[in-house]
């Protein structure tokens, strides 16, 4: 009997949105359904434009993506999507989970437009055992960490005011703010930094670091945050022992 996940996958390949295992990413024809969906994946769901620029709306951290086409091959844009460190060693991109469907629909939506098509990009070289990276570079250091992967959008002392701020449409978590950290326990900021805002019911536009960052490096965040506001969380999900 196949498995609820098998019919799945035969069903997306029967509707065309699932790419072979092998040989170059050839972006899908959208209908208007397909455009659609994308749309409101990206901009309800998906963290994509709280870093890249699309057609006039979203962050400023990374390259925009209006045009993608003229500058990005087909495979480089899959790629990037699925396995942001093989496509980049050393990226803070982080690997955003997404099924191999909604992989070839976002990645096919990014790549229409009217410009010519960008040429294939050149191979880039493997690492001496043959693997690629697994993740950046990440600082051992708290403040480090902090800056490098939050202070864009969160504000170098945590104020929510990155420079990136100002382009999203909900304004980044104040950190530094007693206030509102003391209402979150250390648990919610660790789900909140590992799985992304969307599951947490907070903007989307925060990107989910569980499969870029190590557990260790989450919590040394959550410690690190804790310093900036210089606040607990709330009694009850304090350990008493």
């Amino acid at each position: 009997m196949l498995t609820l996940e098998a019919m799945m996958l035969a069903f997306l390949a029967v509707a065309g949105w699932v790419r072979q295992t092998s040989g170059p990413f050839r972006p899908h024809p959208l209908s208007a359904f397909d455009k659609s969906k994308a749309a409101a994946l990206l901009d309800s769901r998906l963290p994509c434009l709280g870093c890249h620029e699309l057609n006039g709306r979203g962050g400023r951290i990374g390259p925009p993506l209006t045009e993608l086409r003229t500058r990005r091959s087909p495979d480089y844009v899959y790629a990037m999507i699925t396995d942001p460190q093989r496509a980049a060693p050393g990226t803070v991109m982080p690997r955003v989970p997404m099924s191999r469907g909604m992989v070839d629909l976002i990645a096919s939506y990014l790549l229409e437009g009217s410009g010519p098509a960008a040429p294939p990009e050149p191979a880039r070289p493997k690492t001496s055992s043959g693997a690629a990276p697994t993740g950046p570079a990440v600082p051992a250091d708290p403040a480090a960490l902090y800056a490098r992967f939050c202070s864009a959008c969160h504000g170098a002392q945590g104020n929510g005011d990155g420079p990136n701020a100002v382009f999203l449409r909900v304004r980044p978590a104040a950190h530094a703010s007693a206030d509102a950290m003391s209402a979150r326990s250390d648990d919610a900021l660790f789900d909140t930094i590992y799985a992304g805002g969307y599951v947490m019911n907070r903007s989307n536009f925060m990107p989910p670091f569980g499969e870029t960052l190590t557990r260790e490096h989450i919590w040394m965040l959550v410690r690190y945050i804790r310093s900036l506001c210089h606040c607990q969380g709330p009694a009850w999900s304090r350990n008493h022992r």
